[in-house]
């Protein structure tokens, strides 16, 4: 699972870091606000842990501009403003969950098991990449005039590599995000699941192809542009 650490205390980032990758935590570090919206809107980390009060655009202007972008991944806010105003105002612009510092380490990781078992948050917003659109509200899957419909689970595999196009996946980061932590699920299901959205990808002329990285998982890229 994919960290996003967004914090300009560089004391905090060294100490909380490598509690996180102790836990098995991939961790990526910015230290201001700018930098962090970028790594934010790529959409390649599962979690973010935002300060609020960073250099350049603060931790609420970060999340204001993510959520207007359709940005789903879920935000903690870490933060030594504590009051109750502090913390609507924080959790309205989109907040996940709302910490105030100082914490307690454990604390932090209970409530990133509990964002963990929530099911990942899907927006009615349309994905679309190179030659393909995905309806999510009608779970309906078009290329040019052709279009047929997806499972629940294939419609949340294919959002997954939507949102993280050309990237590899790890094949735990993908029965985390589509399955969830607590799932009891054979690694053999997801290579079931790629084949059938491989053949839905076939079945409309799409020129994408999902590609095994062998010993890692799989990557959705754009046969056009190799």
């Amino acid at each position: 699972m994919r960290i996003l650490l967004i914090e300009d205390n560089l004391t905090l980032c060294r100490s909380l870091a490598p509690m996180l990758e102790q836990q098995g935590f991939d961790v990526t570090l910015a230290h201001d606000g700018e930098e962090g919206l970028f790594y934010l809107l790529e959409n390649c980390h599962d979690l973010v842990l935002l300060d609020r009060m960073l250099p350049g655009l603060d931790g609420t202007e970060v999340l204001r501009r993510a959520r207007e972008a359709h940005c789903t991944t879920p935000v903690i806010l870490l933060t030594a403003l504590g009051t109750l105003e502090d913390r609507i105002t924080g959790l309205d612009l989109g907040a996940d969950d709302y910490i105030v510092k100082p914490f307690a380490f454990e604390e932090l990781m209970a409530r990133i098991r509990c964002i963990c078992r929530r099911p990942r948050r899907i927006t009615g917003q349309d994905c679309s990449f190179g030659d393909i659109t995905f309806h999510m509200e009608e779970s309906l899957l078009s290329c040019g005039a052709k279009t047929c419909s997806l499972s629940k689970r294939e419609s949340s595999l294919l959002t997954l590599f939507l949102q993280n196009p050309r990237q590899t996946l790890p094949r735990s980061t993908i029965l985390l995000r589509v399955w969830g932590p607590d799932a009891d699920v054979e690694s053999g299901n997801l290579d079931n699941y790629i084949h059938f959205l491989r053949r839905r990808l076939k079945s409309v002329g799409s020129t994408l192809e999902l590609q095994t990285a062998r010993g890692i998982g799989y990557r959705l890229t754009d046969q056009t542009k190799n």
